[in-house]
Parts: structure tokens; sequence; C-alpha cells
């Protein structure tokens, strides 16, 4: 089963496929979600500090820690991607410069709208717990045209925001993607329902892992992996909230 996480995916498991590793040394889902809880814990504790600056009205002294935070996440994602084995050192250095980034961006959106950190922090939470409740009872199962739904839609969106990018550069905005209307909520909250339904494929690459008996690293790798899902859920929570208070506040 192909995880449409660039992170989770079976290829990742070439490196070790064939060995064989005694119990002590092999992955478990409940090493897996220790890990996972201590790459949140390591992400909140930075973020903290970010976003007190930001939310405070000092963004000044918050921006070169939010260019750490972006720099230090994208070299260690990429890091880790690449070097599964170095995962134990590099995902939790990921979760702290991940911290740096995330809480800046709260803080700003924070300042705009009172209230919506919370309500986004809870929102990613709860989708986090009713994924897992629906994937342990069998509610959503990750069968190949589930996979194959979720990777292309995934592929849609990553490619939408591609060209939105590019669009940027040239002073084009793309109003259903940004502007607070009917439109773009409702493509948001797609957005949403896919990132929440990629949590189902990343439980389900874990799971194979741990059957096919990866080696104990693997336990920091898919955490981490899982947590670049629950990122990415996050930011677009907080951006569909934000939309929809725009959207109340124009009418």
């Amino acid at each position: 089963m192909r995880s449409s996480n660039p992170v989770l995916n079976v290829g990742t498991m070439d490196a070790f496929r064939g060995e064989y590793f005694p119990v002590s040394q092999s992955m478990t889902i409940q090493g897996t979600a220790t890990k996972a809880l201590i790459l949140l814990g390591l992400c909140f504790g930075t973020g903290t500090m970010t976003f007190a600056m930001t939310h405070s009205g000092n963004s000044a002294a918050a921006f070169p820690w939010l260019i750490a935070g972006f720099a230090g996440s994208l070299i260690f994602s990429i890091a880790t991607s690449f070097k599964p084995n170095w995962a134990p050192v590099t995902a939790p250095l990921y979760a702290l410069a991940e911290g740096l980034l995330l809480g800046a961006i709260s803080g700003m959106y924070e300042g705009m709208f009172s209230g919506i950190v919370p309500q986004a922090a809870l929102a990613t939470l709860g989708t986090l717990g009713a994924m897992l409740f629906a994937y342990k009872t069998g509610l959503i199962r990750a069968s190949r045209s589930f996979m194959l739904g979720v990777t292309a839609a995934t592929g849609g969106i990553a490619l939408m925001y591609m060209v939105a990018m590019v669009c940027s550069l040239f002073g084009i905005r793309l109003p259903f993607l940004y502007q607070p209307t009917l439109l773009g909520i409702g493509m948001c909250a797609a957005i949403v329902v896919v990132a929440a339904l990629n949590l189902i494929l990343d439980f389900n690459s874990i799971q194979q892992a741990a059957q096919q008996g990866a080696p104990k690293y693997y336990e920091w790798y898919s955490a981490f992996g899982l947590m670049v899902t629950i990122v990415w859920l996050y930011i677009e929570v907080l951006r569909l909230l934000s939309l929809i208070a725009m959207y109340s506040r124009d009418e």
C-alpha cells in the first residue's frame, strides 16, 4: 500500500526489506505513537515562544526565529526523508524548527482573529482522533481505490498550490484559494477533508511497517511522517477558520 505522504511511502522500506530485526530492535505502533507525542510536544514548546512574540506585537523579534524555523524545518525534513536512519536525531530537530515557524504564523492569525488558534488546534486534534477511531474500527478502510483517490486529490492540491505560487510572482492571486467567498471557503474545506483522509493512509503505512518488522529507528521516521500531515492539516484548518471569519465579518 502506497501512501500519498511522500515521507510514509512504501519505497522508504526498501532499505531494510528482507532483513530480520529482533523484537527488541523492531518498530512498534505504540513506540511510534510515543515518538509522535514527543515531536508534537517539542513543536508546541518552541511554538509558544514565537507565538507570544508575534501575538504581542513584537514581530520584529519573532522574524529571525520565523526564518530560522522555516530554514530548519526544510533542511531537517529533507535530511530525514532521504536518510530515515537519521530520524532519531533529525525528526526532533525538525519538530523544534517547525514549532518556531508555526508559532509565528499562529501569532499572526491570532492577532487578526482573536481565538482562532485554540479553535484550529482543537479542531486538528479532534480530526486526528476521529480519523484514528475511524481507521481502528474499520469505518474507513485504506483500500486500493481509497488510496488512489486520496493520492490523486493530494497531487492535484499540490499542483494547484504550485500554480498559485507561480502566479503570485506575477502579482496574480487566485480568488478561489485566498478570497473569503463561498467558493474559497468550499475549496479550503475540501482541502481540509483531503488532508484529514491522508491520516488514514499514514496510519495504514505505519501499521504495515510494524507488521513487516521495520527497525526501531523507523518509529521516529513514521512519527515524523505523521507530523508532516498533522502540520498540513492544522495550517489548512487555520486558513479555513480565517476565511469563515472574514466572510462573516463582510456579511
